[in-house]
């Protein structure tokens, strides 16, 4: 039976939100995670990019949210202050018709100085914030958190790498004792534990995999680089079809900035995203990206998690990433919502390791090289090890054919050779015949 948001109760305005916003089913990691939150357990969620993991929190928190009550009842805390948007939208199209329940959202480079004198006459029930400007809050007096009745922390593995779970367990530990909180993650990695341990008492761990590694709308190629520049060829891949919207994935800022200066000299008009650019450049920038004024985009991974870029038809992966799950983000970027997408990820012989722990995982790569100004299907990147295979597949008496056809020989001595490889074939087709019968 398909499962509807109606089964779980939620107050009249959320209805009404969830059908102005177009949801109609939960997704999977709704259907595991809201009841659990709404029954008050404490949560360690691991989920992919693009799960719906956040409203699966946003909804039984503002389902509860108490409009008398006017001091903070519930925290987000996330790592960029791209995401602390995003969710800080989500929550207001969820409280668009609750004019007395208020969200705020507390990030870096923003008026701290306003926000004091701000809190000083109104507590919001709801706050979202990064955690270093939401900590800076709670050390001015300024934001009162005596009276919180949920934590979150998303993203919180991308938070540990920014050095941001110091402030995180700050802002923890001033809050109540009767806490509910939930923490979310793509992986759990062994630094984040000793906090979990700290603040979770026997949580419910819940894991959602994607079905399929890589969603099946993308077509996932793999391109040598074959020591050809990798500017070059990256124009090269934006330039010759018509792409809605393409993003490139670089592994540092300073190779972000070169390739955006490369393509530009070239007469693109290119964004560029990364940790360097000023509060007001990033907004600006994402404001413009969404408005479609620029058709390429360049990046770091901090535009792989949780941005919401829509409409990205293509992702060039200048290099692959140092932390291999990154892959799956950046490429999720496309095929998204039922649409195709494409994800073309450059290599040279010294990332074969790599590719090769990502095919572990699951990933599907399709090998491509340049033919007559086009992309076009080329052999398999470990033809060697399966031409092995083969030869050992084969009779003893065959092999030992094949391996003195392979030797160097007048080309008299190779038909001679292939003639009696084909001779000894069909005499054990004939043997096959006769013992049938």
């Amino acid at each position: 039976m398909t499962e509807s948001f109606a089964q779980y109760n939620f107050q009249p305005f959320i209805q009404t939100a969830l059908k102005k916003i177009g949801f109609k089913q939960p997704t999977p990691v709704q259907q595991r995670l809201i009841p659990l939150i709404s029954k008050g357990k404490n949560v360690v969620g691991q989920a992919e990019t693009g799960s719906g993991k956040t409203h699966a929190f946003l909804l039984p928190i503002v389902n509860t949210l108490d409009p008398k009550v006017q001091g903070v009842q519930a925290v987000i805390t996330t790592p960029s202050r791209e995401l602390a948007y995003q969710i800080y939208e989500a929550a207001k199209q969820l409280l668009e018709s609750q004019a007395k329940l208020i969200v705020h959202n507390y990030v870096g480079g923003t008026d701290k100085k306003r926000q004091i004198e701000k809190l000083g006459h109104l507590q919001p029930q709801l706050v979202i914030g990064t955690p270093g400007r939401v900590h800076d809050l709670i050390k001015e007096h300024a934001l009162d958190l005596h009276r919180v009745h949920y934590f979150v922390v998303d993203e919180a593995d991308m938070t540990l790498d920014m050095g941001f779970l110091k402030d995180v367990d700050a802002i923890a530990s001033v809050m109540p004792e009767q806490l509910q909180i939930m923490v979310f993650s793509a992986t759990i990695p062994p630094k984040l534990q000793p906090f979990l341990r700290k603040y979770l008492s026997t949580p419910e761990i819940v894991k959602i995999s994607n079905k399929t590694v890589i969603s099946p709308t993308i077509k996932n190629w793999l391109l040598s680089t074959k020591g050809k520049s990798r500017n070059e060829l990256i124009y090269k891949l934006l330039t010759m079809g018509e792409p809605y919207l393409a993003l490139v994935f670089a592994n540092t800022k300073t190779r972000v900035d070169e390739l955006t200066d490369f393509l530009r000299s070239q007469g693109l008009r290119v964004a560029k995203l990364h940790g360097d650019l000023t509060p007001r450049e990033r907004k600006q920038t994402m404001r413009a990206i969404q408005n479609l004024d620029y058709q390429f985009v360049v990046a770091t991974d901090l535009a792989a998690r949780g941005i919401d870029i829509k409409g990205i038809s293509l992702v060039i992966n200048d290099e692959i990433p140092r932390e291999l799950e990154f892959f799956v983000h950046r490429v999720g970027r496309t095929g998204r919502n039922g649409l195709d997408g494409t994800a073309i990820t450059l290599y040279s012989p010294a990332d074969d390791a790599q590719i090769t722990e990502l095919e572990k995982l699951g990933i599907a790569f399709q090998p491509k090289v340049f033919r007559d100004g086009e992309l076009v299907d080329t052999y398999q990147r470990d033809r060697r090890i399966h031409r092995h295979k083969q030869q050992e597949s084969l009779d003893p008496k065959l092999r030992g054919l094949v391996k003195k056809e392979q030797k160097k020989r007048k080309p008299g001595y190779r038909k001679k050779i292939r003639r009696a490889i084909s001779q000894e074939e069909q005499r054990k087709r004939k043997l096959e015949r006769r013992n049938r019968h």
